[in-house]
């Protein structure tokens, strides 16, 4: 299973996210929030493209 990763502005640095969940945002896009899962203290957001969102819920599922 391939991880999910997004940039963590507090660490300055990529790192896979634990616990990702999707979300709408307002304007109607996906996206996937969680926590970095080196420092569970930061929070990380992602704004996902069509081919990414597909492949990040199949993730999820499983």
């Amino acid at each position: 299973m391939a991880d999910i990763t997004g940039y963590c502005m507090g660490l300055k640095k990529v790192v896979k996210i634990a616990q990702p969940e999707i979300v709408t945002m307002k304007n109607g896009r996906k996206a996937v929030k969680g926590v970095a899962e080196e420092d569970p203290s930061y929070k990380v957001f992602k704004i996902l493209g069509n081919d990414e969102l597909a492949r990040v819920e199949a993730m999820l599922r499983q």
